[in-house]
């Protein structure tokens, strides 16, 4: 036996057939601009993972001339994260 479709913003069941699938999972497109609003507005949200250091209130310091993250492979000492040019 079928399970029957909902769906998830009026939930009435989905219609059979294309009919069904063209907004799926919503039973229209009514239904899926209802949704995309609610996550316009900040009515859904998706939690955050808290760094330990963060949630413990520790806070990352940075050494007074010493750029935050230099790009990787370009920084030596003293360059501050601009690449050495040799002539």
């Amino acid at each position: 036996m079928a399970e029957d479709r909902i769906c998830p913003i009026c939930k009435r069941p989905l219609p059979e057939g294309e009919e069904g699938r063209a907004h799926h999972p919503f039973c229209s497109k009514r239904c899926a601009d209802a949704d995309l609003l609610r996550w316009l507005n900040g009515a859904y949200a998706i939690p955050a993972a808290e760094d330990e250091s963060d949630a413990a209130g520790e806070e990352h310091s940075v050494e007074p001339g010493q750029d935050p993250a230099p790009e990787p492979g370009n920084a030596t000492p003293g360059s501050r994260g601009r690449p050495t040019v040799r002539h």
